[in-house]
């Protein structure tokens, strides 16, 4: 019978992860304006050790008590860029040496899993109702969709990025050598 990881064990087992590689991870927010899901995105951001968010307008401002409900403090973990509009995000995120990655249902998107993503990536997340705007989708590195097979064919936007994070740091970690997962517990 296996026993639950106590604290120490579970910050073990993390930083192993940690010291993995450098998997760098970056965030555009396209107008998600629902700050309750803005703030479930800092939480999911800061627990895959993003980088970088650009926020662009509608996308909720910080500080925000709404966005604080939810990140739980996580909103100060990760690096905040106002940007004037999805394609100067994409174009800062792009200097930045990431490629950019929109998560959107449209007929050009390929599923997540099939998009190289295990390099420096940067999602792009959009309204959590109209999208990601039709001028950042024109600029953009890929755009990708993730595969869902139930009775419910969208995600609200901060589930669609805890899947995605956790897609894109799947794809880095399957990249690196046979043996290199080894943990220290």
């Amino acid at each position: 019978m296996t026993k639950p990881l106590s604290g120490t064990e579970l910050k073990r087992l993390h930083r192993s992860w940690r010291r993995q590689g450098d998997l760098r991870l970056a965030l555009i927010l396209d107008g998600v304006q629902n700050p309750f899901n803005v703030g479930s995105i800092f939480r999911s951001a800061a627990a895959y050790r993003t980088e970088q968010i650009w926020m662009v307008p509608p996308t909720v401002e910080l500080p925000s008590p709404k966005v604080a409900k939810t990140a739980l403090g996580c909103e100060r973990l990760v690096s905040t860029q106002l940007a004037p509009n999805g394609p100067a995000a994409v174009t800062e995120a792009k200097a930045a040496g990431f490629t950019t990655v929109a998560v959107e249902l449209t007929e050009a998107a390929s599923p997540l899993f099939r998009l190289p993503l295990s390099g420096p990536i940067c999602l792009v997340l959009g309204h959590e109702e109209r999208g990601v705007k039709a001028d950042t989708l024109a600029v953009v590195d890929h755009i990708g969709f993730l595969p869902l097979v139930g009775k419910v064919g969208s995600l609200n936007v901060a589930h669609a990025t805890t899947a995605a994070l956790a897609e894109a740091s799947r794809q880095f970690w399957s990249s690196l050598p046979e043996g290199s997962d080894t943990s220290e517990r």
